[in-house]
Parts: structure tokens; C-alpha cells; sequence
């Protein structure tokens, strides 16, 4: 067993080895009991809870035959005080349990969603290649959901199998007709719902692949929209979703079909057991083998009964939900990553990354530009010096797949357009230097401006200037302390210099860019081109653009051509090379 994410929330962690991570059941055995003490009080205090409410219909009984009958007035008020204090009783207790279950629940959901997110941590840049957009909402959105319910209703699921109990063995004691009644009934009724629970659990398997399936199509059809317009074939992707559409929309008709069959049993199974513990109480009453108030018991029983055994196939459809989310979530929890992590840590001295494969140099401490011919080179490229891919650049003459993962991915950061900027206050999800440097042992705290907005002003300021994006905050009402809603209120280029906003403010030993200014105006690019130099100034910083913008303010230009670095020099002087003059100069020519 390990340790939670970095030391937050202190709970052990399964190994994917573990036993618990290959079986469904075991893994919700395994969330259910990481809170025994309140797991423990939720379970006694649901069997409390149904055992006050099941000697109600036996102390109504007794008020009858010893106090209304005889018209004993003190029988009969000590009984109705006795249903009252099982009533205040109940209310008690029940809410002592619905406490422990919602500690119960929030916990087995939280505890499933830190596995989730440690997972995707772990894969990092390789979970958009291992798994889809549908599945990852799916399991972080749904799934989670599904067993934290399952977890709380074994409270009332518990209580409602005690009470059936005890109920059986009064019944059997009191009339051992009646008791066999209801010994016979009652299995009956759960193996009948337990075959439709079966089907169902099935059936719904079945939807949420193809919910998840759907979920990938609309993605990929938002994502790629404006090329659908573009070359005509929003026709063709609407047929497409409207055909998973309707597959979704059956096999969801299919699962209604089971749920209607199951409530419908749940009325007439139960139904027809208490017609015939009444019609078989009232026949001992009249030949005087029972008592009226016990009739009147048996029938309360009856009544009862009816609402456990539902609770019961509640519990069982809540538990074949949370059996077929756990079965998602070990899914997705059983994606190792490609990359292996080496064992070396990497050296405190400069970075000097070269790429064997292209024969790239990046010479630390300055700012180099990289014109690749076509995107694909500098994708590439990028991932190779960023080692999110093997075999990886080299660090002198050690391949970067050596050296610890963290290390790499603590001093090089690459940076693209498909970077997302999530919800919550501007300026702190800009400054994310607290938490990479906590994680290193250093102290930032320090460096913050006191106040509570939870990052560094000044730090941020002066990354929004360097990215020119202070026209961005200085529009805000509340500046960079402004919460905003994932990024979705700025327009495109304002989402750009963000972006590079956040990326100047980690500070790494090498920045790897990927089309930082791609979305910007001329004027715009130009004041970014003139300060990204002073401000990453000692530090290595790469920039993988056609921009002559960009590339008249780099120390040095690299020009790369199929996969190969075939020039270098400085902007001006590459332009004498036709092959690299058409590459960057094809803008402006058209």
C-alpha cells in the first residue's frame, strides 16, 4: 500500500498490483471500510433505527388486546406511550444514521476521485492518448458518484435486513403459519429481483459505453467544427450523432424497461404477501387461534415488510451501479504510462539538451528560435526535448529517459496552445509556483503578498506585462483576483497570452514554446517578441515558430527541414536561404 497524492489526505493507497484493484467488489469493499468507525455507527445505527420502527406495529397490538379490548385506560396509554417513544426514538437515531451514511458517502466519492486524479497526474501528457474525453468525464463525474450512494445505502440496506429478521421470527413465534408465510415469501421476492438485477446490471453496462462513446463524437465534432464547416461535412458528423444518439437513446429504453419490471414487482410480489397475511390472519382470528391486535400487527407487518423489501432492491440497484462504476474506474486505474521513469536524478548544473535525432542544439541560458517546415516537425521536437516521448533529447551525453520523470518535467516546461486555464481566481491559477516549489521543499511563502489571494501580485503584474496581457486584467473588475470561469470569457488571444503568462510565471530552467503568438495582431506580437527576451533572460527559453516577429528578436534561429536541423544563424542572415525565407515569409507573401 502507498501513500496519498503528495501527503494530502492521509489514507493508504492501492498498489495496481493489489487485490483490490482487480475486482470490482473487492475495490467497493475496500472504499467502503477506509471510514470504519463511521461505516461501523451508520450500520447500528440503521438496524436500530428499522428495529424501533418494527416493534411499532407489536406494541399497537399489545395496546389493543391489553388496553382498547378490555378498555383498560392505563394499558393503554402506557402503550401509546410506548409507540411514542419508539417514534422520538426512530427520529433519533435516524438522523444519527443519515449523519454517519453522508460522511459515509462523501468519503468513498472522495477517496475514488483522489484515485482518479492521482491516476490522470500520473499519465499526465499520455492520458489524452490512453483515454478518451467521454470516459475520463464519465468516471470523474459519474462513477464516483454511483459508489459514494452505494456506500450509503448499506446503512439503511443493513437496517432493513435486521427488521425483515426479526419480523420473521415474531411472526413464526406468534403463528408459525404466518411465519412460514413470510420465510417462503420473502426469498422468493428477492430471487425475482434479483434476475432483473442481473439483466440490468448488464444493460446498463452496455449504455454508459456507448454514453461514452457519444461523448467522444460530440467532442471531436465541437473540437474540429470550424474544419467541418470549412470542407462541408457538418452533414455527415450530424448523422453520425444522431445515429449514436438513438443507439444510446434504445439501449436507454431497454433499461427503463428493466427498471419499470423491477418497480412493478416491487409493488405486486409484496402486494400479493400481505393479501395473504391478511387473508390468513383474519382466518385464525375468527376461529380464535389469534388475537385481534395481533392481526392488526401482522398487518403492520405486512405493510412494513413491503417498504424493507424495497429498500432492499434499492440497496441491490444501488450496489449494481457502483459495481459497474468500479469496473470503469479500475479500467482507467490499470492505464500504466508508456514512459518509464529513470532512476537517476537529474544534476543541479545546467541543462545542455541536444536531440541525436534532429541534431538540435539548445544552448542554455539564451533564446533560441526554431523554424520547423512543417507543424508536425515542431510537435515532435517538442516532446522529445520535454521527454513525452522515447527516445528523448540528451543531456550532455545522457539521454533525459535516464533521469527521474519529476526532474525532467520540474526544470523543462513546454508550453502550447492546447494548454487549458481552469476556474477560480485569475492571479492563482496563473502563480502556480507554490505548489511545484512546495513539492521541492522550498518555502514560497514569502514571496506572497500577505493578503489572502493566495499568490504573488507583483510576480503576476509583471508576467502579464511581459506577455502583454495587463489589458486583460486591467478590463477585470477585480484585477488578476477576478474568478473566472475556465478561461471561456476571453477571446482567443487573450486566452494566448494567459497562457504564456503562466508559463513565464513557472519559471523553469528551460521554456519549450509552441506557437506562443500564433492568435495575436502584428502590434501585439511585437510587444510580446520584445520582452519575452529581458524577462527569460539567463534562462533557457525555446520558441518553435514562423513568426519573423518572433524570430528577429531570438539570439539564435535553427531552421529544421524533414526532421533535420540543416541551418543556424541568426534571423536576418537565414533569410538568404530560399528554403527557410519560404517558410516564414509565406504569410506576408500571401
Amino acid at each position: 500500500m502507498r501513500k496519498a497524492l503528495g501527503g494530502h489526505g492521509h489514507f493508504p493507497v492501492p498498489d495496481p498490483g493489489d487485490p483490490v484493484t482487480t475486482s470490482p467488489v473487492r475495490f467497493l469493499v475496500w472504499l467502503a471500510t477506509r471510514h470504519r468507525g463511521s461505516l461501523a455507527l451508520a450500520t447500528v445505527f440503521g438496524v436500530l433505527c428499522t428495529l424501533a420502527q418494527a416493534l411499532v406495529p407489536v406494541a399497537i397490538g399489545f395496546g389493543i388486546d391489553r388496553g382498547l379490548l378490555p378498555r383498560d385506560r392505563g394499558a393503554l396509554l402506557v402503550w401509546g406511550g410506548v409507540v411514542l417513544l419508539l417514534g422520538v426514538f426512530q427520529a433519533v437515531v435516524g438522523t444519527l444514521r443519515d449523519r454517519a451514511s453522508t460522511t459515509n458517502r462523501f468519503g468513498a466519492a472522495y477517496r475514488a476521485t483522489q484515485l482518479v486524479v492521482r491516476q490522470a497526474t500520473e499519465l499526465g501528457a499520455e492520458l489524452p492518448r490512453r483515454a478518451s474525453t467521454g470516459s475520463v468525464v464519465g468516471v470523474s463525474a459519474m462513477d464516483v458518484g454511483y459508489l459514494g450512494t452505494a456506500v450509503e445505502g448499506t446503512a439503511r440496506g443493513s437496517g432493513a435486513i435486521a427488521s425483515i429478521l426479526f419480523a420473521s421470527v415474531f411472526m413464526l413465534v406468534t403463528s408459525w403459519q404466518l411465519g412460514l408465510v413470510v420465510l417462503v415469501g420473502v426469498p422468493l421476492i428477492a430471487a425475482a429481483v434479483a434476475r432483473l438485477m442481473r439483466l440490468l446490471h448488464g444493460r446498463q453496462e452496455r449504455m454508459r459505453d456507448r454514453q461514452g462513446a457519444l461523448t467522444d463524437l460530440s467532442v471531436d465534432i465541437i473540437d474540429g467544427l470550424r474544419v467541418l464547416r470549412g470542407i462541408g461535412g457538418e452533414d455527415v458528423y450530424g448523422r453520425r450523432y444522431r445515429d449514436a444518439s438513438q443507439g444510446v437513446r434504445a439501449e436507454g429504453v431497454r433499461v427503463a424497461v428493466t427498471v419499470a419490471d423491477i418497480a412493478f414487482l416491487r409493488v405486486l410480489l409484496p402486494g400479493a404477501l400481505l393479501v395473504a397475511i391478511v387473508w390468513l390472519g383474519a382466518y385464525q382470528v375468527s376461529t380464535d387461534r389469534l388475537e385481534p391486535g395481533l392481526l392488526v400487527a401482522f398487518y403492520g407487518y405486512a405493510v412494513f415488510l413491503t417498504q424493507q423489501l424495497g429498500q432492499i432492491t434499492t440497496m441491490l440497484d444501488q450496489l449494481t451501479r457502483a459495481t459497474v462504476a468500479a469496473s470503469r474506474i479500475l479500467g482507467f486505474l490499470a492505464l500504466k504510462p508508456e514512459l518509464p521513469s529513470g532512476t537517476r536524478p537529474l544534476p543541479d548544473e545546467s541543462l545542455r539538451l541536444h536531440d541525436p535525432e534532429s541534431d538540435l542544439t539548445v544552448p542554455p541560458g539564451r533564446l533560441l528560435g526554431v523554424v520547423c517546415a512543417t507543424d508536425g516537425d515542431a510537435r515532435a521536437l517538442a516532446d522529445r526535448i520535454g521527454r513525452y516521448v522515447d527516445p528523448a533529447a540528451r543531456n550532455g551525453k545522457t539521454p533525459l529517459s535516464a533521469y527521474r520523470t519529476e526532474d525532467v518535467r520540474g526544470r523543462v516546461l513546454v508550453s502550447d496552445n492546447g494548454a487549458t486555464l481552469f476556474s477560480g481566481r485569475l492571479g492563482t491559477e496563473l502563480d502556480i509556483r507554490d505548489a511545484r516549489d512546495t513539492s521541492r521543499g522550498n518555502d514560497v511563502g514569502d514571496s506572497r503578498d500577505g493578503g489572502d489571494t493566495g499568490f504573488d501580485r507583483a510576480a503576476v503584474l509583471s508576467a502579464l506585462e511581459a506577455a502583454s496581457a495587463g489589458d486583460v486584467t486591467d478590463a477585470l473588475p477585480d484585477g488578476p483576483a477576478q474568478e473566472i470561469s475556465g478561461g471561456r470569457e476571453f477571446s482567443g488571444g487573450q486566452q494566448q497570452r494567459l497562457r504564456l503568462a503562466r508559463a513565464l510565471l513557472a519559471d523553469p530552467e528551460v521554456l519549450v514554446l509552441i506557437d506562443p503568438t500564433n492568435a495575436l495582431d502584428a502590434h501585439t506580437e511585437g510587444r510580446v517578441a520584445g520582452r519575452l527576451g529581458p524577462y527569460r533572460e539567463g534562462r533557457t527559453t525555446v520558441v518553435f515558430t514562423t513568426s519573423p516577429i518572433l524570430l528577429a528578436h531570438a539570439e539564435r534561429v535553427v531552421f529544421v527541414q524533414h526532421g533535420k536541423a540543416v541551418a543556424e544563424g541568426d534571423h536576418l542572415s537565414l533569410l538568404a536561404d530560399p528554403a527557410y525565407r519560404g517558410v516564414v515569409t509565406r504569410e506576408v507573401t500571401a
